[in-house]
């Protein structure tokens, strides 16, 4: 198979052009992809060696660059390769602008500078870790959202990954035999605190990621942790624990990291919304304005 080459070129760190070609480029399967990085593209110069690449590689070019000096030396460079160059944030940008009626400030890496939303990602990421695994159970009901499950059901790649989002998340685990702690069965679905969400997972698969992690640390031996029949029952009285408990449950089975996020922040959304229209009374008859 031949290998196609795509080159991502920012002015940047080119997070934002290598996203958005991996979500297009994972549709083309049986295709053998290379990829040139170019980060931080701010000089003609430095078009000029990703052209001399081009020439040996030639490929696909994707770029978010706000520089018209250096988009129009690539550009042309491209055409004359007879090389597509896409610009991918041009069509979101050009369809905000005539919405708005507002020029663009063109200033590369807009979105990464150290604003006060940068260190609550930071603060966010630290909390993660802190409460990581059941651990800072003092300040529990400083987090945003909670995770409990049994174990291997992506509770803490979950928490990073909202944590980079900028959520305060921490995670409780599921251990047979062990009491969950009072720190977490004090809030209830639908109480004021964070909000505590039940990860659940296919026993079956459960057994095949847990066999799999005894693997990697040279641990072999049949124990109930991987014991078909042990796992169900492991589920089902966490099922259990979070219908009673009145916790949203997602089933992560067949759930992205991403897509489990993505859920978890729909569940927060709705909370949101919801909980404005539970805290108003209504007003009796004595109490409506004259």
């Amino acid at each position: 198979m031949s290998v196609t080459h795509v080159h991502l070129v920012s002015d940047s760190t080119g997070e934002t052009v290598h996203n958005l070609a991996r979500a297009c480029l994972v549709q083309f399967e049986e295709m053998q992809i290379q990829e040139h990085t170019w980060p931080l593209i701010r000089t003609v110069g430095q078009v000029d060696k990703i052209v001399q690449t081009l020439r040996e590689n030639p490929g696909v070019v994707f770029y978010t660059l706000v520089n018209s000096e250096i988009r129009d030396r690539l550009d042309a460079a491209c055409r004359a390769m007879n090389v597509p160059a896409i610009s991918v944030l041009d069509p979101i940008i050009n369809t905000l602008r005539e919405h708005f009626g507002a020029e663009t400030r063109n200033m590369p890496g807009r979105q990464h500078l150290l604003d006060d939303e940068y260190f609550e990602r930071i603060d966010a990421m630290q909390f993660a870790l802190n409460h990581d695994d059941g651990q800072g159970l003092w300040n529990l009901g400083s987090a945003d959202v909670v995770l409990t499950g049994v174990s291997r059901t992506s509770k803490s790649p979950t928490c990073l990954y909202l944590a980079n989002r900028g959520l305060k998340a921490a995670n409780v685990p599921i251990v047979p035999g062990v009491p969950l702690p009072d720190e977490l069965l004090q809030f209830k679905g639908g109480d004021p605190g964070p909000l505590v969400i039940g990860l659940t997972k296919d026993p079956a698969r459960l057994v095949q990621v847990r066999r799999n992690r005894l693997r990697m640390i040279a641990e072999d031996k049949d124990t109930d942790y991987v014991d078909l029949q042990t796992v169900r029952a492991e589920v089902t009285a966490a099922r259990r624990l979070f219908t009673d408990q009145g916790w949203p449950v997602i089933d992560v089975s067949r759930r992205s990291i991403e897509e489990t996020a993505a859920t978890i922040l729909q569940h927060l959304e709705a909370r949101d919304h919801a909980r404005p229209a539970a805290k108003a009374a209504p007003v009796s008859a004595s109490e409506a304005p004259a």
